[in-house]
């Protein structure tokens, strides 16, 4: 199977009240183990690529690593550029086999956004592409993502219908209280999403695909697991699953994950060099690192996404 767009993927999430997870992808040992969760529940996925792990791993290293998992396993996988911040990014991630992209223009004016968006689109339409926009700005660090608490912003419902209807975009990530990282919130401070907003963003935007980024659930096991293991993650709070499943019900299609992988794989790196000093092999710690992988991503698609038996 070829790679696909997000097109019908939303549709059928939409219509079926469950979300597609977007997984971030670094290497090949992460690509493995999402994609083999994903066939095992046969469940559609969005392989994503930020800024930051097209630079470290570089871009055909990462391409063909995908292309590697369609010949695996039998399944429909879009790929896309997460947090593309400018149009010359947009552009090279098409050229180069990218099916989807992300045009983050939220740091700019609504004006400016516009602009930026439609450029993207207007390219990525003409090669077969899809593009997400953004709206609103989450709090948090992610790659080259970096926005303090007082430069979030939630998304405003009175602005997507313009947005949308001006730029052409195919999906719109919206700010309602999730941030990027493991660290999101203050200790002893609830995470609450504002379902007023995506509820009134959905009533003005019917059937239409919404996006959550920083929507990672901080899984306690691989938190406990890195902090037995000489780890300090004690403050670490994520977005609690049962409010992403609500969300996965309405209107969000595309819910990213990013941080719950990393933490995944470093609990298991972590807990094999502490039992094993001596180890040098990274054959040795990369395997439970990727079983990790695929136990984490199997629990997102089983308890949270709803997406198995869907592709």
């Amino acid at each position: 199977m070829a790679l696909v767009t997000t097109t019908e993927m939303f549709k059928k999430a939409y219509e079926g009240g469950y979300a597609i997870g977007a997984f971030n992808v670094n290497n090949m040992e992460i690509v493995q183990g999402i994609t083999e969760a994903a066939a095992e529940l046969k469940s559609p996925i969005i392989l994503q690529v930020s800024a930051g792990a097209r630079k470290y791993a570089k871009h055909n290293y990462l391409v063909k690593l995908v292309e590697a998992a369609l010949m695996e396993c039998d399944l429909p996988i879009a790929l896309h550029l997460d947090h593309g911040d400018t149009f010359e990014l947009c552009k090279s991630c098409i050229d180069g086999g990218f099916t989807s992209v992300m045009i983050d223009g939220s740091h700019h004016s609504f004006e400016d956004n516009i602009e930026l968006t439609k450029k993207v689109v207007e390219y990525a339409h003409a090669h077969g592409a899809v593009v997400e926009g953004e709206l609103g700005r989450l709090a948090g660090i992610e790659d080259a993502v970096n926005v303090s608490a007082e430069d979030a912003s939630y998304t405003r419902p009175d602005e997507v219908e313009e947005f949308v209807t001006r730029t052409g975009v195919d999906s719109l990530a919206i700010a309602i209280g999730t941030s990027h990282g493991a660290y999101k919130f203050k200790p002893g401070q609830k995470p609450q999403l504002r379902f007023d907003i995506l509820e009134e963003v959905e009533r003005r935007l019917p059937k239409y695909p919404i996006v959550l980024h920083g929507a990672s659930s901080v899984v306690p096991e691989f938190v406990d697991i890195i902090n037995k293991n000489g780890g300090s993650l004690d403050n670490a709070i994520g977005i609690p699953e049962e409010m992403l499943r609500k969300a996965a019900a309405m209107a969000v299609c595309k819910i990213n994950i990013d941080s719950d992988l990393r933490l995944a794989m470093t609990a298991g790196i972590r807990e094999y060099m502490f039992a094993n000093p001596g180890a040098f092999d990274p054959r040795q710690y990369l395997t439970p690192a990727r079983a990790n992988i695929k136990k984490l991503v199997s629990h997102k698609i089983l308890e949270v996404l709803g997406s198995n038996d869907k592709a």
